[in-house]
């Protein structure tokens, strides 16, 4: 398991401070993805890591779940794999000191070694269905420390999903908004509003948010938490934005990697990754 006492956390703030000046450290990407990174990174850079200290890296952990749409175990949970877990773990990599695993990992909720995986991220919950092995498993995993993040989905019909699953691994807490004078938002990179980024192909029209299959509002971002009886967050909510995407398609276009990439998807990821990693 991952030693957090031993994560000094001081983060590089070059990039906000000097501007996009290192936006064209990748390639410019596009195509297709290649889902197997041991023989295709997509111009995403490898670097060494101290073999002396394995239990000191950070892997970034995205869930695999069963869902009730019928694409079963290669549905929703997929979504902007694996360029959103490269990018991500190449700029946790260069903007802060943890020292980060290159490789991103795939886990299920009951594999046997979860939590060796102290953060993990979960996207598109709209269709999500957890077994009651899977419950059993994130509800002991996070009360004994670990912490999920869920993104990318917009609506009151995915939301709704989510929170009932949710409670079925929770029966006895509620998801609450979390104000944004919370640590959670300002403890590396300050944040002034809850950031909403929307997905590359809404920003070219010109909107910062998606179209919800069930005519709900989704202009307004919200960030909820469910929260242990120490007030740690074991569950952070990211509804009505799409960080994964600031992530992924960084390299696609240089309005987009300014605006919503440097200004907004990468601080909060490394805010939340933060808070995960020292509470």
């Amino acid at each position: 398991m991952i030693s957090r006492r031993r994560i000094l956390i001081f983060i590089c703030m070059a990039f906000l401070i000097a501007g996009p000046a290192w936006v064209f450290a990748q390639r410019w990407r596009g195509g297709y993805r290649t889902r197997d990174i041991s023989q295709d990174r997509n111009g995403v850079p490898n670097w060494e890591v101290d073999q002396n200290f394995p239990g000191d890296l950070f892997t970034f952990a995205r869930v695999r779940y069963d869902s009730y749409s019928g694409r079963g175990r290669g549905g929703g949970w997929a979504t902007d794999y694996p360029d959103s877990d490269l990018n991500f773990s190449l700029r946790l990599q260069q903007l802060t000191t943890i020292k980060v695993n290159p490789n991103p990992v795939i886990v299920n909720l009951t594999d046997e070694n979860l939590r060796d995986y102290p953060f993990l991220y979960m996207i598109e919950p709209g269709g999500l269905s957890f077994s009651e092995p899977e419950v059993m498993s994130l509800r002991e995993y996070c009360y004994s420390g670990g912490f999920l993040m869920v993104d990318d989905f917009w609506g009151d019909t995915q939301y709704d999903n989510l929170a009932y699953e949710l409670s079925r691994v929770f029966p006895d807490r509620q998801p609450e908004e979390v104000p944004l004078s919370h640590q959670i938002f300002h403890n590396v990179y300050d944040m002034k509003e809850k950031p909403q980024v929307p997905s590359i192909n809404s920003a070219r029209h010109g909107v910062s948010w998606e179209y919800s299959r069930d005519g709900s509002d989704t202009t307004v971002p919200h960030y909820k938490a469910i929260y242990d009886d120490q007030e740690r967050i074991m569950v952070f909510i990211c509804h009505n934005t799409d960080l994964g995407d600031g992530w992924e398609r960084e390299g696609e276009n240089r309005q987009y990697f300014a605006e919503y990439s440097v200004k907004k998807a990468y601080p909060m990821g490394i805010n939340i990754v933060t808070y995960a990693m020292t509470h």
